[in-house]
């Protein structure tokens, strides 16, 4: 009797930890459930009626690059490998280049006074009304090359207006007046909010037809090689 007893407690804790594993399976599975898989990367469905472009219209490739204009590494990316795409893609048809503007490395959360980033964000806004993506690229290669530290208010409006001076036949006045009104400063916060939504979490960050370009190791990545391999794919 007290073994037949003791083999019911046996069957009876037996039955009572499956029970726990598979719950414990369950609420794994629930956790990750929506999660983009390891290396995967982000998929976001951006829309980019009224967002500036390098390149021809009707080029079949799209590439996206998420930046600030105080970001650093956004600079670097600006210096070194968008060149390379414009020479080989841009330039040749193959491929347009979207910038999408995130102002986040002066937000309230970093101690700064003003939120400098924002202002260069709404600057460049200001010039693409009044000149398209022409003016646009042209002011956006002026604010990268004239970037202060990232650490620092360095982009404030009346900087801004200074270097919005170089911009190739851009009324000054009414720049001035785009700027210091906030007039562009609604489509600025839609931006950002599509970039929050999507995920991103850092600058600069790449996408080649709507897809997060990755490197070999599943990592966000940036570097020409990785760009270019995504940029050929997606033609083929």
């Amino acid at each position: 009797m007290t073994r037949l007893q003791g083999s019911n407690s046996n069957r009876t804790v037996l039955v009572i930890g499956t029970l726990i594993a598979v719950a414990l399976i369950a609420l794994a599975l629930f956790a990750v459930r929506g999660k983009p898989a390891p290396g995967a990367g982000l998929t976001p469905n951006f829309n980019l009626d009224g967002v500036a472009f390098a390149g021809q219209e009707g080029a079949p490739v799209s590439v996206v690059v998420v930046e600030d204009f105080k970001c650093p590494v956004c600079k670097s990316f600006e210096d070194t490998i968008a060149p390379e795409l414009k020479t080989r893609y841009i330039d040749t048809g193959k491929a347009k280049l979207y910038s999408m503007i995130w102002p986040f490395l002066s937000s309230p959360s970093r101690g700064l006074p003003q939120d400098d980033s924002k202002f260069a964000s709404q600057a460049a806004r200001c010039v693409y009304d009044q000149r398209g993506n022409d003016g646009f690229n042209a002011y956006k290669t002026i604010l990268f090359r004239g970037q202060g530290d990232e650490t620092t208010v360095w982009a404030t409006k009346s900087r801004l207006k200074e270097l919005a001076g170089n911009v190739e036949g851009l009324d000054q006045a009414a720049f001035a007046t785009c700027l210091d009104t906030d007039a562009t400063a609604a489509r600025v916060e839609a931006d950002k909010a599509q970039v929050e939504r999507a995920g991103v979490n850092h600058t600069p960050t790449v996408f080649v037809n709507g897809r997060e370009v990755m490197n070999a190791s599943g990592q966000s990545s940036y570097a020409l090689a990785d760009v270019s391999a995504a940029i050929d794919a997606a033609s083929n």
